[in-house]
């Protein structure tokens, strides 16, 4: 057959021209090449040229992404275009099959027309890229000669009465009405951009965001193909396979999606809701999201439409496929021709089984593009939802009347809920709600179909879907019951694991860990109690979606079989089979959308509550104020474009200056600053109030404020920072002063930021100022203990300071505030005497005085009066008397007397104080013992991330890229070992029993429906028996296997977390006091809280989807490959691809994921940390400052969200795609290999229904990789802990062999005792020798770091006794199990600890002694009266750390504690360190008395408490130095023990 451009077949002349030109419908399709030709031409000279130069020119950012109007329109028309073009080659190589000879003219043009459309769309994107529109002018004239042709063509066909029954007609009049519009576009920009035929053509700038470098996030700027593909993340994500994906490389959001942008949008919705009729209805919030994000979202729905509309294509053309493939009948029974060549008719091409099988490609690759689309639009409006509520939160939070907070009506909880979790559930449900509408439409579609294929029956097997629809509903209600209640408990246990963690000395040494770790294990028994029934019900949901399927399949057909005699045929089996799997996922995920929809609404309950409270008036003399509240920074949006560039990380908002400081102060001319004429004040309802208050504070004065406690001093100053409700009288602010107040309150407030940073707040920093701050605080010796300086963290997740040092970081920053009036409200309370002079003198006499500020100081240490310019004197709420001390002198003998007394005594306190070693220096102790070994542990502190990387010394490259690609199969393995082999094993054999009955019941109807179409009907009843009851049996057993299968995997896990936490816990309790000296604290409750959390509750589910969708994913490839062997081939170059989608992604994912938890922290963090400012915020004036920050923290987070959910999309698009590759290589092996009449349809239809499957589920399989893999992080870390060594619990001797009442005397003897820390430390005592009879008072005294403390230590054998040994009567304590030797011993340590309970429970835990005993012991430490007083006695309730006693009563209790066990030896370390001299004495006679024949060893950190002792022992570096009676020590003048005493005196 000779190839010839209009055929040459017998009897027609194709190049004659005698009808005329244009009736040749020959020379018509050459004149349609014409155009397609016009453009190849010219465009490929241009694109090469272009890509030539563009090689060389380092691509612009901002260039990149100009679009030219109707952009997306164009991509739009171009792929219908492409895919018109697609069918008109087909149909013209369909029909030249039907001519004698080959007629190129039927499909050349067509061929050509695909490539020119193609290079169109290529030319177009490089015009855009290089913005060069003149270019354009080539596409138009394209446009318009192919439109020309085209119509010629449909004209000719009308004229030959070619109708819409011939499919080439139907392609042709498509072909025009997209050329069309393609020149309707193009005319668009001409119009727009005006760059031809006008004169001025219209300058374009680049978005704002694309001028900024920083903006890394280009979705909305990409074309609209990278748009749908998310071609634009590849270099992220295949980068972060080299290097770690950090916040540099993420840079910042687009404009559009900031937190202020959408908060903005969000308020202006909010507000206008506020009518002027009714001013005070609420605004409703749901109102003000449908107007702010209602578009995107309703966008999203239409997307999410066409998507499940697309689904149904899939049954459709597998119904087809098998239909078709058998009947081969003549192809050409109607020869429709003219022109003298072969129309074909449009049903035809339907019929044909390779057109359908590409129909199904393209159908799902536009699916799932149009559902990843859906949900990325949803995911994206979520986000800024998000942070335009967050940003409405914050605002309101400063806004917040201070009564609301005090009053209790808003607590930080609430307010933290409102911001972690409601904040979420609205995002989350708004992810979810394009579900809310598409689902019944997607049901209600199934089930006509359904009907459609199967009849009657069909609706038989879609009730039993629906009818089961409820009960998942209520599983997943008691779901959210159960997870309630877990929660509950979880909290429980999390709070005596702290408690035991924090006092874990106090229980070695007391031998009480296990009574503690028991309650623990109670505490965990109740919570793995809830967990069992959230596994339960979990697994039970995982059941009803698989077996659900199976069920429906069941009744569908067991029905069928009874209502028609004949069985489907396998056309309409496997259409109903994918249509069943197409309705379960709606079903199932319908009633998690309710359950959203629900919380939802609650979260909006609360919010609109929340925005609803009380706020803080705005006052007048607030005018002084000139940051620009958030509202203004509306207005200059247009101003700051200019500025935006220079100062990348700020936002609009930055149009408020610093107030502006004033110069130089002049002479003042007014001398009142702050004056309150007749003011009542209220916080609220019903609480005290000051009423009746009239003062005025002296410009540049030191005003004092002094009265007793509770009268209203600390509410004065609020009142007068307007934080107070005012009923009556007025606040007058000169004007001059009220910018900003430095404010210190009484109970400090510390950001979690750097020491420098808390003293700054915000100022410019000044190193001479700085430095004087910080002297006058005396905050120098404690920056130093700190280790890295004034750049330490501190706060919350920084470094726990005492009392006194906060306060004294607080004071500091009131100090270095560069403001004219300084409001101190009682800075000495946590500070010793030395202290607080020094404060007094240096800060506020000096520094401040100097400076002319005026100072307003509440203090209750009346000596400082003296100092005073103007005091005030205040008296249950009102103001007693004011003046200068002179005139109180005079005026009010009564009351300077009543000083006079008080300050006599405080005096006594002075002294006395002096002779204590002061408090201070023990904060600074406690200070550096807990950083003594944080040196030696900073290696240890990265966990173990770099024992790995030392495993690996040779960190190149290559092998640093490994190790982030490996999955962690030890960790794996770690974790099934620990649910349980048998559980394992189980697990593992009935997962693929389940599956490979599944594959059964689909493989044994492929088998009964052929049977039925290949026999006559009459023979296919006795069929039907035989094949029916083993249907029945395979289904039956399905669903058992379902039921086993998902109760395995959830028990599986439930056992591994047992497991886990219970060797944790043990591990931890019993590991040497070293290992808590290294370990942080946070560390180990870390292990405790977060990945006991996610192994409990995270890690089962996704184990449990992770095998579930990789055996589907492998049982389906097995079954098209059994079925078509042909599949293999294709399958090579499929797995390679995917092999390096979920390798690249894995790694990405984990990166985004860690970056998206760490950036979340300081979120929270920042939120609560204001709602416990606010009073200083607000009283410095930095609302704006703060705003900021959180605007600034909001959009980091968001950020990394962001780009964690497009990564997940380009994952999923990348699945599908492959997944439907998966599909057309299966019908197209199915179609090739039936040409060779190799198998029946049914089983065709078995396998296409299988390759369906595929496409959802090979997302599930990386994703849950991916998951896995960061959930298995926690079982590491726990594992890491699991090995630290355990103290020797054991001993060389038998707990029987030692005597009952052992110690009886109480005779002690330490021979040559080497004791460290540590085998790599060195040792802290060296080779100490002492001998001690029994009942002997022993003192000893040292410097700090001397050895004292491990010396008590060692009697406990807490520490490693390397040499030597301690002989208690005879025994050598290192041969003692340990529980023995502390249980019999008894010590009383510096540091009180209590634990919450009762006050029986914290004496006696072990609840072995008698109550007479209790009292007795109470008795003794000076508590009896005080324990009586409270309600219940001895089981009144202790607070967690019994901070419902002060520090002096906690330490008593420790004596009392110490008392009721009855041990022969005593110990006491420091013990009497934070109680007042009195009580001491008393003390120390009743240890006299009380212990007249016990042996007591006091560690002495006061001399003069062991002057009385019998023996007293000095130590220095580990070594014994004195050791005789104290009158011998004493009169040694040079010895160390007299220069203490003379130094103490």
């Amino acid at each position: 057959m000779a190839l010839s451009f209009c055929g040459s077949d017998n009897g027609s002349n194709s190049y004659s021209v005698n009808e005329g030109v244009l009736n040749n419908g020959c020379f018509v399709d050459a004149l349609n090449l014409v155009p397609h030709v016009f453009l190849l031409f010219i465009t490929f000279p241009i694109l090469f040229i272009g890509w030539g130069s563009q090689s060389s020119k380092v691509q612009i950012h901002h260039n990149t992404w100009l679009h030219f109007p109707g952009h997306n329109m164009r991509w739009i028309l171009t792929f219908s275009l492409l895919f018109v073009h697609v069918c008109e080659f087909a149909e013209g190589i369909v029909s030249n099959k039907g001519m004698q000879t080959n007629h190129l003219h039927l499909f050349i043009p067509a061929f050509m027309g695909f490539i020119a459309a193609t290079t169109s769309v290529v030319y177009y994107h490089n015009i855009e890229t290089s913005n060069f529109p003149k270019l354009l002018l080539v596409l138009f004239i394209y446009w318009v000669l192919a439109f020309i042709t085209k119509s010629i063509k449909l004209w000719k066909f009308a004229e030959y009465s070619v109708g819409p029954q011939h499919l080439r007609f139907c392609i042709t009049a498509l072909l025009v009405l997209l050329y069309g519009l393609l020149m309707a576009v193009e005319i668009n920009v001409i119009r727009v951009r005006k760059y031809v035929f006008f004169a001025n053509p219209q300058k374009v700038k680049p978005p704002e965001d694309l001028q900024d470098l920083g903006v890394r996030f280009l979705q909305p700027f990409v074309n609209l193909l990278s748009k749908a593909t998310y071609w634009w993340m590849n270099p992220l994500i295949i980068g972060a396979h080299k290097r770690p994906i950090e916040l540099k490389k993420i840079g910042k959001l687009p404009i559009a999606m900031r937190a202020l942008t959408n908060y903005l949008r969000l308020k202006d919705a909010y507000e206008d809701q506020r009518t002027a009729e009714d001013p005070n209805r609420p605004p409703s919030i749901w109102r003000s999201m449908y107007r702010a994000f209602g578009r995107p979202i309703l966008l999203s729905s239409t997307l999410r439409y066409l998507a499940d509309l697309l689904s149904f294509a899939g049954p459709l053309c597998i119904s087809g496929i098998v239909k078709y493939l058998n009947k081969t009948g003549s192809l050409f029974a109607t020869c429709d021709t003219y022109l003298g060549v072969y129309f074909m008719s449009t049903t035809e091409l339907l019929q044909n089984t390779s057109v359908l099988a590409v129909l199904l490609f393209l159908a799902l690759v536009l699916q799932r593009t149009f559902l990843q689309a859906s949900y990325y639009v949803t995911i994206e409006t979520g986000i800024n939802l998000r942070g335009a509520l967050l940003a409405m939160i914050y605002n309101k939070i400063l806004r917040l009347s201070t009564s609301n907070m005090s009053m209790g009506e808003m607590t930080l909880g609430q307010i933290n809920n409102l911001v972690a979790i409601e904040t979420n559930q609205l995002m989350w449900f708004l992810f979810l709600c394009p579900n809310l509408w598409s689902m019944p439409v997607q049901i209600v579609m199934g089930v006509i179909m359904l009907y459609y294929f199967m009849g009657c029956s069909a609706l038989v097997g879609a009730s039993v879907i629906v009818l089961l629809a409820p009960v998942q509903y209520r599983i997943a209600t008691k779901l959210a019951d159960t997870q309630k209640s877990t929660l509950e408990h979880s909290t429980d246990r999390l709070k005596k694991t702290t408690e035991i963690l924090k006092g874990i000395k106090l229980l070695k040494l007391y031998a009480w860990e296990n009574i503690f770790c028991d309650s623990v294990e109670d505490t965990r028994g109740k919570e793995l109690t809830s967990l069992k029934t959230f596994a339960f019900y979990t697994s039970m949901s995982i059941f009803m979606n698989a077996a659900i399927p199976i069920a429906a399949v069941l009744a569908t057909f067991v029905v069928y079989h009874f209502i028609n005699e004949t069985g489907p045929t396998p056309s309409e089996a496997f259409a109903a089979l994918a249509l069943f799997h197409i309705l379960v996922t709606p079903l199932f995920l319908l009633s998690t959308v309710v359950r959203f929809a629900v919380k939802a609404m609650v979260s909006v309950q609360k919010l609109s509550e929340f925005l609803q409270s009380d706020e803080i008036g705005d006052d007048s003399w607030r005018n002084g104020d000139t940051s620009v509240s958030m509202e203004a920074g509306k207005k200059h949006l247009g101003v700051t474009k200019a500025i935006n560039r220079k100062q990348p990380m700020r936002y609009q908002m930055d149009n408020y200056e610093q107030p502006t400081r004033r110069q130089m102060r002049p002479t003042e001319t007014e001398d009142v600053a702050v004056k309150v004429s007749n003011g009542f004040f209220t916080w609220g309802s019903n609480l005290s109030t000051l009423s009746d208050i009239n003062i005025c504070i002296p410009t540049g004065q030191l005003t004092m404020i002094v009265g007793q406690v509770g009268c209203g001093k600390s509410s004065l100053l609020l009142a007068m920072l307007g934080e107070m409700q005012t009923l009556g009288g007025s606040v007058y602010w000169s004007n001059k002063n009220r910018y900003s107040v430095a404010y210190a309150t009484q109970k400090s407030w510390l950001l979690n930021a750097t020491v420098e940073e808390n003293i700054t707040f915000g100022s410019p920093f000044n190193k001479q100022r700085y430095k004087t701050v910080i002297d006058a605080c005396s905050l120098q010796p404690d920056i130093d203990l700190l280790p890295f300086g004034d750049q330490t963290e501190i706060g919350e997740r920084g470094i726990n300071l005492s009392g006194g040092q906060r306060q004294r970081i607080c004071v500091a920053r009131a100090l270095y505030q560069n403001t004219n009036i300084v409001f101190l409200d009682d800075p000495f309370s946590a500070l010793d005497i030395h202290l607080s002079d020094h404060l007094m003198q240096e800060g506020i006499l000096k520094f401040l005085q100097d400076d002319k500020r005026t100072v307003v100081l509440v203090t209750h240490k009346l000596q400082y009066l003296i100092h005073a310019d103007w005091i005030i004197a205040m008296k249950d709420g009102s103001v007693l008397r004011e003046g200068t001390l002179k005139d109180i002198q005079t005026h009010d003998i009564e009351l300077y007397d009543h000083w006079k007394t008080l300050m006599n005594r405080q005096d006594h306190g002075l002294e006395k104080d002096v002779q204590q070693d002061s408090q201070t220096t023990l904060e600074r102790k406690t200070l550096r013992r807990a950083f003594y070994s944080r040196e030696a542990k900073n290696q240890i502190d990265d966990e173990d991330e770099e024992e790995e990387e030392e495993e690996e010394d040779d960190d190149n490259m290559s092998t640093t890229t490994n190790r982030r690609s490996k999955i962690p199969w030890r960790v794996c393995w770690c974790y099934m070992s620990s649910g349980g082999f048998f559980m394992a094993f189980l697990m593992v054999s009935s997962k693929l029993l389940k599956h490979s009955v599944i594959v059964a019941i689909d493989y044994w109807l492929a088998i009964w429906t052929s049977s039925k179409t290949s026999q006559s009907a009459g023979a296919g009843q006795d069929d039907d028996s035989y094949y029916l009851p083993v249907f029945i049996t395979l289904c039956a057993a399905g669903i058992t296997l379902c039921l086993i299968t998902s109760l395995t995997v959830e028990f599986l896990g439930l056992s591994a977390a047992t497991n886990l936490h219970h060797n944790l816990l043990n591990k931890i309790i019993h590991a040497p006091i070293r290992f808590f000296d290294i370990t942080p604290l946070g560390q180990i409750l870390n292990r405790f809280s977060a990945d006991t959390n996610i192994i409990d509750q995270h890690i089962p589910p996704t184990l449990e989807s992770l095998t579930r969708s990789t055996l589907l994913c492998l049982s389906a490839i097995g079954v098209i490959s059994s079925i078509t062997p042909a599949f293999l081939i294709a399958l090579v170059p499929l797995a390679v691809a995917f092999y390096f989608i979920q390798k690249y992604f894995r790694v990405a994912s984990k990166d985004l994921q860690d970056l998206d938890d760490s950036t979340q922290l300081p979120l929270l963090c920042h939120f609560s940390e204001t709602a416990e400012g606010l009073t200083t915020i607000r009283a410095f004036r930095h609302e704006a400052r703060f705003k900021q920050r959180m605007l600034e923290l909001t959009d980091t987070n968001n950020t990394a969200y962001l780009f964690l959910s497009a990564a997940n999309r380009w994952l999923e698009v990348r699945t599908d795609y492959l997944g439907a590759v998966i599909v057309l290589t299966a019908a197209g092996a199915a179609i090739w290999s039936l040409r060779y009449g190799l198998h029946s349809g049914g089983l065709v239809g078995l396998g296409l229904t299988y390759a369906l499957t595929v496409t959802n589920y090979l997302n599930w399989v990386v994703r849950n990789l991916a998951d896995l893999e960061v959930q298995m992080a926690a079982v590491k870390k726990v594992n890491s802990f699991l090995g630290t060594e355990s103290e020797n619990y054991e001993g060389s001797m038998d707990a029987s062999q030692v005597p009952e009442n052992w110690p009886q005397n109480g005779e002690i003897k330490i021979q040559e005792l080497c004791v460290r820390y540590d085998p790599m430390l060195k040792p802290v005592l060296k080779h100490v020798n002492m001998f001690i009879e029994p009942g002997q008072k022993v003192g000893i005294c040292g410097r700090t770091g001397s050895g004292k403390s491990s010396l008590s230590l060692a009697f406990f054998n807490m520490v490693d006794i390397f040499e030597g040994k301690i002989v208690i009567d005879g025994i050598d304590i290192c041969k003692l199990p340990l529980q023995t030797l502390r249980s019999r011993l008894s010590i009383i340590l510096q540091d009180p600890v209590l634990f919450s309970g009762s006050i029986r429970f914290n004496l006696d835990p072990e609840r072995t002694c008698t109550d007479d005993r209790l009292w007795e012991a109470l008795e003794i430490a000076q508590l009896k009266n005080m324990v009586k007083a409270l309600p219940g006695g001895l089981d009144a309730v202790v607070t967690e750390g019994g901070e419902n006693f002060s520090v002096g009563q906690r330490q008593l209790f420790c004596l009392a504690r110490a008392f009721v066990r009855k041990s022969s030896i005593l110990i006491m370390d420091e013990a009497t360190a934070s109680i007042d001299m009195a009580t001491e004495n008393i003390l120390q006679k009743v240890v006299m008395t009380a212990f007249a024949d016990r042996t007591v060893v006091t560690i002495a950190h006061r001399v003069h408490t062991i002057l009385t002792a019998d023996l007293v022992i000095v130590m220095k570096r580990g070594n014994i130095l004195e050791y005789d009676k104290p009158e011998t020590l004493l009169e040694q003048e040079d010895g160390m023990f007299a220069s203490f005493v003379r130094a103490d005196m």
